[in-house]
């Protein structure tokens, strides 16, 4: 095994911020169009998915009776457990500023998002809760649709949304991804253990 010496640490931490403020670049300010400027600042807010949310509460208990009501309760407790790491762990611990903060970066990011949140940037909570939620959906749904598989197409987009509209770096949206991807897994493996996979009492929805 070769180790590396802080010079060689020094530089490739150095290439890391690089690619990552490039590509951060890249989304906010070259790979831009007027549709994306409307549609993404919009499609972050938590406001805008209350119907599928609602709907995924109704599918649940019409479908799946009391275990349909675990299956709700677990799926809030994967949200709030992963908003709890990334939010109140992991941001206070990384201490990472968004770029929309950043005194060297804020000068030249195309602000789109209503504010700048003045907590950290790393991880994104937006792509940790939101992947979190859709790896649970899948892997507690997949038996019953395929149609599942797009719940991954929802968290992507929200989770490129954050980027584009100025308020994280790609690393924070890979960090936040890779957290929500474990913990909805995880959580998917305790509901399987504790209720058992989901079997319909009828074809309500």
């Amino acid at each position: 095994m070769i180790l590396l010496d802080n010079a060689d640490h020094y530089y490739f931490f150095q290439r890391a911020l690089e690619l990552d403020f490039g590509l951060f670049t890249k989304i906010n300010r070259e790979w831009t169009n007027p549709f994306f400027d409307h549609v993404l600042p919009f499609l972050r807010e938590s406001e805008i998915w209350l119907p599928f949310y609602l709907f995924l509460l109704v599918f649940a208990l019409l479908n799946f009776s009391k275990q349909g009501s675990w299956w709700c309760l677990t799926l809030g407790m994967t949200a709030i457990i992963s908003d709890l790491i990334s939010s109140s762990i992991i941001k206070p611990w990384v201490g990472r500023l968004r770029p929309c903060m950043d005194p060297v970066m804020s000068p030249y990011v195309r602000m789109l998002a209503k504010y700048c949140p003045q907590n950290g940037s790393f991880t994104s909570s937006h792509a940790c809760n939101h992947l979190s939620a859709a790896v649970f959906i899948f892997l507690t749904l997949k038996h019953t649709s395929n149609w599942w598989a797009l719940v991954f197409v929802w968290a992507f987009a929200i989770s490129y949304a954050q980027i584009y509209v100025g308020v994280h770096y790609p690393s924070d949206i890979i960090g936040g991804l890779l957290v929500g991807g474990i913990i909805g897994f995880l959580m998917s493996l305790f509901f399987k253990k504790n209720f058992g996979s989901l079997k319909k009492i009828n074809t309500a929805i």
